[in-house]
């Protein structure tokens, strides 16, 4: 069975649960695409959601943020389950015992396990032409990242722009060579991706079944240490050196009186444009290969960026530069028409930015925790809130619903509890973060998403990401002794209750 394609995805009212991959239970130091992403499809499809959200699933920096990565294309190997590989004979339980603590050991030596198999034999078969076939499929972006990755570790995981100028500047010669030398890395990189797209694959093909559709997220910008750059580096700002000229981020406002300075290379939109916007097509249609539906971070970059000298330490001395959104969105449209999207359209939206995303019918984002400043044109509000938007309590980047409210003003708690007594009895007391996941999902949107630490009602020692700060994220995690069955019918009850 397969799911409802483009005419009703996002068409019809539903319900969905924002949890990262790494964020599963695990007997290992992070999630995992095994048998606990199976039983998370499983839960979703007991409670009546039918879309399950992650950030973004490629390969991160030594940080682990998914959102400045080594490619705009490679999955996370820490996400590949070796239980999985046992099952498939391509690791033993002697290789998993403990003398290899490293998972990225672990997947050398399946690789060896893997290459050492006979082909002559119907199943080991199967898996190596499985292989081929995978490798000349995603070769466009492949044969670099794997080389990328290989060169790294030769050089000590140093960023491309550190490397010996032959390498750094992609001398022909020099790749050819090193091609020969680095065979074995190279192709210990493609299978991991390999296994990885394998694994995600089967999980997406099982949430079909069930009638779950994968929502996932791409930064609007990739790392200025990545694949992308080192071998497209023409579709960049770059100086004559490679280094950057200048860098993206957001300008101050309420949040920060220095604004945001991310650090990412800005594109080279002319360059793009000249080619059809073919590395953007790439990209999306990666995605759109691993997933039903997907987020754009940051929206309203592809109308306008704010673009910063790289010289600057604060996103203070910047300016707005116009980016060709529409030509770009209509070739993506073009190339990959049943492709999903969602616009993350959070902050400070101009008229430009809206019409943009309303052109081509893609739902924006309202998230529930900014709605009572007490002004009734919010755009939080639940009122104010159309069909055509994804309501989420809060996001990765908020904080968990119960520590929110715990740290409300008075005033802003008021014109909540305003809210909730409007819809129940004079002496109801609320009820925090039920309450606020009711409010969800009785929005007129289309798409309710709850984060699962709001499902689990859990205080703010549980969130995901605090922006701006470079520590202590991402490494959230539960377990499902944490899941009551009170909890489990409440959201069960909630999601049937509201249509959903």
């Amino acid at each position: 069975m397969t799911l409802q394609t483009q005419a009703s995805l996002l068409n019809q009212r539903q319900a969905g649960v924002l949890l990262h991959i790494s964020s599963l239970p695990s007997a290992f130091y992070t999630g995992d695409l095994g048998v606990e992403s199976y039983r998370f499809v499983d839960f979703l499809n007991e409670i009546g959601a039918k879309v399950w959200q992650t950030l973004p699933i490629n390969m991160p920096h030594a940080d682990n943020s998914p959102y400045q990565c080594l490619s705009a294309h490679a999955g996370n190997p820490d996400f590949i389950s070796l239980e999985s590989l046992q099952a498939q004979g391509l690791l033993t339980k002697e290789d998993c015992a403990g003398l290899i603590t490293s998972k990225l050991d672990l997947l050398n030596q399946a690789y060896l396990n893997f290459s050492q198999q006979s082909q002559n034999l119907p199943e080991y078969k199967k898996l190596h032409q499985a292989f081929t076939r995978f490798c000349k499929k995603q070769a466009s972006w492949l044969d670099d990242f794997s080389l990328f990755l290989a060169l790294r570790h030769h050089f000590n995981q140093a960023g491309w722009n550190h490397w010996p100028e032959p390498y750094k500047n992609r001398d022909k010669k020099t790749l050819k060579q090193v091609q020969v030398e680095l065979a074995h890395e190279i192709a210990v990189v493609k299978f991991t991706q390999f296994v990885f797209f394998s694994q995600w694959i089967a999980l997406k093909a099982y949430a079909a079944e069930k009638k779950i559709a994968l929502f996932g997220d791409i930064p609007i910008f990739v790392a200025y240490d990545s694949a992308d750059v080192w071998a497209h580096s023409d579709l960049f700002k770059l100086n004559a050196d490679k280094t950057v000229s200048v860098v993206a981020g957001v300008p101050p406002d309420y949040f920060s009186e220095t604004g945001q300075r991310w650090g990412n290379p800005h594109y080279n939109w002319d360059a793009m444009q000249r080619d059809g916007f073919a590395w953007w097509i790439s990209r999306m249609a990666t995605q759109s290969e691993l997933f039903d539906i997907v987020r754009i971070d940051h929206f309203r970059g592809l109308e306008a960026a704010w673009e910063i000298p790289a010289t600057e330490d604060t996103a203070i001395n910047g300016e707005w530069v116009l980016a060709p959104g529409d030509a770009l969105l209509a070739a993506i449209k073009q190339a990959l028409p049943e492709i999903n999207l969602v616009a993350e359209d959070l902050g400070i939206i101009t008229i430009e930015v809206d019409a943009l995303r309303k052109k081509y019918h893609l739902p924006g984002m309202k998230i529930l925790q900014f709605a009572f400043s007490g002004a009734s044109d919010n755009p939080y509000l639940p009122e104010n809130i159309s069909e055509n938007s994804v309501v989420y309590t809060g996001t990765h980047d908020n904080d968990t619903t119960l520590s929110w409210y715990s740290n409300l003003d008075d005033y802003q708690r008021g014109n909540l509890h305003g809210y909730i007594a409007a819809t129940h009895s004079e002496d109801y007391a609320p009820n925090m973060p039920n309450d606020l996941i009711d409010m969800a999902l009785e929005t007129k949107a289309l798409l309710a998403i709850v984060p699962m630490q709001d499902i689990l009602q859990l205080n703010g020692h549980h969130r995901m990401n605090t922006p701006g700060t470079i520590s202590g994220n991402w490494h959230w995690r539960f377990s499902w002794q944490q899941l009551t069955p009170q909890q489990k019918n409440s959201i069960r009850v909630a999601i049937a209750r509201t249509g959903r």
